[in-house]
């Protein structure tokens, strides 16, 4: 398909949300980073972004719950770390400590943010649409950043990373 639609820009998609501890009654905080080449900027005003992502991975339950999510837009020298972020699960490790990458808090959600990041978008989730086997969240972005400029990164396929810098 890329062969049609050309690169799209990689981003890490971080989330939080509070879980019920199967074997008690206690919750604990859940902090996720997934990668996507799916995402868009769906509205100017207000400003809206959609990503899409599997319908029954563990990003999609930590956003349904906390109805928030960040974007990370992510250098290219990072591209090894966005790769190990789009091969791991997230519901039974730490992608943060695997992948190296470090946390900041977001500024207005209760979420974490990619310190590495060249910028983030902190979005409320105001619609999900599902479709086949992937849920599209078009999230309100509530304040966005851009840290630093450098070369981003983009996605050809799975494992194929490049820069159009």
């Amino acid at each position: 398909m890329s062969e049609l639609t050309g690169p799209s820009q990689a981003v890490l998609v971080t989330t939080r949300a509070f879980i019920e501890d199967r074997f008690s009654t206690n919750k604990r905080t859940r902090d996720n980073i997934m990668a996507t080449a799916s995402c868009m900027q769906t509205s100017q005003n207000p400003a809206l972004y959609a990503i899409s992502i599997a319908k029954q991975g563990y990003s999609s339950k930590l956003i349904k719950n906390s109805s928030v999510f960040a974007l990370n837009f992510m250098p290219y020298h990072l591209k090894d770390e966005t790769i190990k972020c789009s091969k791991l699960s997230g519901e039974h490790i730490d992608k943060f400590k695997e992948a190296g990458l470090s946390k900041t808090e977001a500024a207005t959600i209760d979420c974490p943010l990619i310190s590495e990041a060249i910028g983030h978008m902190e979005c409320e989730v105001i619609n999900e649409i599902e479709t086949g086997d992937q849920v599209i969240f078009i999230g309100k972005a509530l304040r966005s950043e851009l840290k630093r400029q450098g070369k981003r990164l983009y996605h050809i396929d799975l494992e194929n990373l490049t820069t159009t810098e």
